[in-house]
């Protein structure tokens, strides 16, 4: 992106790199996505559940930078057509949680797989040691950003 290497303030601001960076990368991996018949919030929720199957929609959303209204309207979407399933808690029956069904875990591993060579791909043109930097400084922006602003 030769465009922004310059010294305007957008082209050093950290939310503007930010954002940049993901949308560029998350629109090369949506497109193939989208080719395995999928929309880009139903990916997202095969993605959090393939390693913490059996998550609540809450938290759910959470990771799937949704909305919760917007995500069980999603997971409803995705029970009708046999990738996910919603059952009780079985320690308190007013939470809902949503797993996996084998079509569904089939599809998410496919896709964890396609989605790690994608990212090998974006990070080869880093040494391994900054992409490990980068990934431990974004852990680190998130912590924080979760914490509660102290003004």
């Amino acid at each position: 992106m030769t465009d922004t290497q310059d010294d305007t303030f957008v082209s050093g601001y950290l939310l503007y790199l930010l954002a940049a960076s993901s949308e560029q990368a998350s629109t090369q991996f949506h497109d193939h996505v989208r080719a395995r018949g999928l929309r880009v919030p139903e990916w997202r929720v095969l993605a959090c559940l393939v390693d913490n199957d059996g998550m609540m929609i809450t938290r759910l959303a959470r990771l799937s930078l949704m909305e919760q209204s917007r995500m069980t309207r999603i997971v409803d979407q995705m029970d009708a057509r046999g990738l996910v399933t919603r059952g009780a808690d079985a320690n308190d029956k007013r939470r809902v949680r949503v797993r996996l069904t084998a079509e569904g875990r089939d599809l998410a591993e496919s896709l964890v797989k396609d989605a790690r060579r994608h990212e090998t791909r974006l990070l080869s043109a880093l040494a391994d040691t900054d992409a490990a930097r980068i990934k431990g400084v974004l852990r680190t922006l998130l912590d924080v950003l979760d914490k509660p602003d102290p003004a």
